[in-house]
């Protein structure tokens, strides 16, 4: 919700009233779940324009009766809402990518939206090839108008063994105290979280090298690899904070235990005194 909506701050803003179309470009789209919150916003601020929402989605490998999937459900819900839907699938080397190459019109406002997917990718520490750091200078070679990241407040990249053991157990230790706090036992949901969380777990702590696919950075880390590859962090604004705020504090589903603050111009969300994700906009 908070990378959706920094999206939205920063396309249509009000030198882009010319147009309602937005092309966000994901290299992660899990089940696209993000995107039908984004659809029903747009639906809400139309002004009497219709919305259309290009989506183009880079996916490492496979997976296309996964997004077929996503395709037919999120085109459903755009119908549903009213919003017009774009969806295009780009199977590309990183060496390959540019504007022409995603489908990047002229005057579009392009987004690009990393949500827990750069801390899965080597850095140097892994490759001399760096592809983490590739890709960022791709994308800002892409001229976006935003670039939201999401990633979990965790240092298992380079930290020594016995530094990642003690950071992951406090880490998903908090986790699982927030689901045993909001989710019922026999939720089948509940079983399916808390077996990816132990993957998660045993590779931050269990696998080296490239085995070691669980490495996630602090923000502070991020603020500085972001600005190494030429990006300048966009502050949330304080609406969008206090915004997100609200919906964690109102209505009695939600547990008091989570927290939202602003910190160093990102959003933090975390359980009890735990930070666990950040998110931050970058332009």
């Amino acid at each position: 919700m908070a990378a959706n909506l920094a999206i939205l701050e920063a396309t249509l803003a009000a030198d882009q009233s010319t147009t309602n179309k937005i092309h966000v470009i994901d290299f992660d789209i899990g089940q696209g779940g993000q995107y039908k919150h984004l659809l029903r916003v747009l639906s809400t601020r139309q002004n009497g324009k219709p919305s259309v929402v290009k989506i183009t989605t880079v996916p490492d490998n496979g997976g296309e009766e996964r997004l077929r999937t996503v395709r037919q459900n999120l085109s459903q819900f755009a119908k549903e809402v009213g919003v017009g839907l774009e969806f295009n699938v780009v199977s590309q080397k990183l060496s390959e990518l540019n504007r022409e190459s995603l489908g990047c019109e002229p005057d579009e406002p392009i987004a690009v939206n990393f949500a827990f997917k750069l801390y899965s990718m080597p850095d140097e520490s892994v490759s001399t090839d760096n592809p983490r750091d590739e890709l960022l200078r791709r994308v800002k070679g892409l001229s976006p108008r935003v670039v939201t990241l999401v990633e979990q407040e965790l240092n298992t990249n380079t930290a020594p063994f016995m530094a990642r053991v003690n950071e992951s157990c406090a880490y998903y230790g908090a986790l699982l105290d927030s689901i045993e706090a909001t989710v019922a036992r026999d939720n089948p949901d509940r079983v399916k979280a808390e077996e990816a969380l132990s993957r998660k777990f045993a590779n931050s702590v269990a696998c080296e090298g490239r085995d070691r696919v669980e490495r996630c950075e602090v923000f502070g880390k991020w603020r500085a690899r972001m600005g190494m590859a030429g990006f300048e962090l966009r502050p949330m604004s304080q609406s969008m904070t206090e915004s997100l705020r609200h919906r964690l504090t109102s209505g009695n589903r939600v547990h008091p235990s989570f927290t939202v603050k602003e910190e160093n111009g990102g959003v933090c969300f975390g359980w009890i005194s735990r930070t666990l994700t950040v998110a931050s906009a970058w332009r």
